[in-house]
């Protein structure tokens, strides 16, 4: 599904695979890439492509968490978080992902979380990017 009108777009060119480096066109982002020693790799320092998601998703999950909240005057008792989870293993062909989204929402009653939190996953676009993709567990601490 494409949006109706794009209001942001950036560019990220990586070289040399999961051994190399990802640099965005305005130079904001320069990291270099590592293959995990759990994947065969030597493990050196670097960051791959895992964590990159697992950052991405778990800051955009938040600003959709905190949109929800504020649109529902639900007001957490502190700075409210979201960890990305992001597992990589294989499958029949190929490999694929599986994600667990932790979310912490201070003060503020279950019941009511898990609601801002489905709400949240509705609008998020890393979530209707991967909807029907891949397997996303979510959590209310």
């Amino acid at each position: 599904m494409r949006p109706e009108k794009i209001l942001y777009e950036t560019e990220v060119t990586a070289t040399g695979g999961r051994d190399g480096k990802a640099v965005s066109d305005d130079g904001l982002l320069s990291v270099s890439l590592s293959l995990p020693k759990s994947l065969g790799g030597s493990g050196d320092v670097g960051t791959n492509p895992e964590q990159l998601f697992a950052a991405g998703y778990a800051a955009c999950f938040l600003g959709a968490v905190k949109l929800v909240a504020r649109t529902r005057k639900v007001a957490p008792s502190s700075e409210p978080s979201v960890t990305a989870n992001v597992g990589m293993g294989p499958i029949p062909l190929g490999y694929a992902l599986a994600v667990e989204l932790k979310v912490d929402l201070p003060g503020v009653e279950k019941s009511v979380a898990e609601e801002i939190v489905a709400g949240a996953h509705e609008r998020c676009p890393y979530s209707n990017a991967t909807r029907g993709n891949i397997d996303v567990k979510l959590t209310v601490i």
